[in-house]
């Protein structure tokens, strides 16, 4: 893309000298680029536009979202007593999953292979009962290896502790909306947060005090006398293709280079760019990825507290939380395992 941008602009741009195009010219372009580029709050005025129309022509998450042709599996994943509490068992986890993520990368042609995990905290009788599971989606594109695709992923997930495969629940429907939450079928409602900002560092208690909240959010719970919300998380994975991942990788440096002035940042991004040069020498790929929360209530008004609770934690644990307005219809998919079916875009 970044090559056929600079063809296409160096083109423009030589028609432009030989011949001087009109002055409305660069006033439609002129236009266009502050329609793409001026963001009121986190989204350009186009997307916010984009936002608006979905709304409109969408009541409810539309089927087209969740059924990408392809092969498609899901299984719940119980890992080993402990591998989570253990600084090391969990470190030789996360090892292990990103093993599976450069295989499904090294075996696709083209980005499209699609892992999909979610983590599931729902409180009954003041325990928690905790459900953890993982989607594939394997595009058609792949034919007849997807099979062998699926089942080697299969495999190597099996690795990580009890894996049970699961037939997934259809896609609850929207009854109602509100004001950044929607009320689902059978009583439940839900609002979702897509995390656009990790922080630099962490304990490796990132996922539990998410989920579960800190012993400080815990204790001023119990103090109002508040039950725990029921919360989920998911991450969706996008393994790029080795071709790919190279080129983005040189590209992304080649602008870094090329349009920041801060002498900081250029040095913040070096360190960057040699870190992922070392990953791509050893045989990794870049991964894309997306995660997203979702807090979950019987009412608006338990929704809202438990919103205002999540945006307290992130700011303590210095994340940054996008709570898709207008688009609470469909952002909730992408904590199911249905969101390893949906097409890149689907939540803008």
């Amino acid at each position: 893309m970044t090559k056929l941008n600079g063809g296409v602009g160096g083109a423009l741009l030589a028609v432009g000298l030989i011949n001087p195009p009109p002055f409305w010219t660069f006033a439609g372009v002129a236009a266009t680029a502050a329609l793409l580029n001026v963001s009121p709050g986190r989204r350009s005025v186009a997307r916010w536009a984009t936002v608006g129309y979905r709304r409109l022509r969408e009541r409810t998450a539309p089927d087209s979202m969740t059924s990408q042709a392809g092969a498609t599996e899901t299984w719940a994943l119980y890992p080993d007593h402990g591998t989570m509490q253990d600084p090391y068992r969990r470190q030789a986890f996360h090892t292990a999953f990103a093993r599976a993520l450069t295989f499904a990368g090294e075996h696709a042609r083209s980005a499209g292979i699609q892992v999909h995990a979610t983590h599931h905290v729902t409180t009954v009788d003041d325990y928690s009962a905790h459900t953890q599971t993982i989607s594939v989606h394997v595009p058609r594109s792949l034919g007849a290896s997807a099979a062998r695709v699926l089942g080697t992923l299969e495999a190597e997930f099996d690795r990580l502790g009890v894996l049970i495969p699961v037939d997934v629940d259809p896609v609850p429907e929207v009854v109602e909306r509100g004001p950044g939450w929607v009320a689902l079928e059978g009583g439940r409602h839900a609002a979702t947060a897509r995390i656009t900002g990790w922080p630099t560092e962490a304990d490796g208690d990132l996922m539990s005090d998410l989920l579960l909240g800190t012993s400080h959010e815990r204790r001023k719970r119990e103090q109002e006398g508040r039950q725990p919300a029921d919360r989920s998380m998911s991450t969706l994975y996008r393994p790029l293709p080795v071709g790919q991942s190279r080129r983005s990788a040189k590209w992304s440096d080649a602008f870094r280079g090329a349009f920041t002035k801060d002498q900081v940042k250029l040095d913040s991004a070096s360190i960057e760019a040699g870190t992922t040069h070392a990953a791509l020498v050893q045989g990794d790929v870049l991964v894309d990825l997306d995660a997203y929360i979702t807090v979950w209530g019987d009412s608006p008004e338990s929704v809202a507290a438990a919103r205002q609770d999540l945006n307290i934690q992130a700011d303590v644990r210095r994340l940054r939380l996008d709570w898709l307005a207008g688009q609470q219809h469909r952002a909730h998919v992408m904590t199911s395992p249905h969101g390893a079916q949906t097409q890149k875009g689907a939540v803008l």
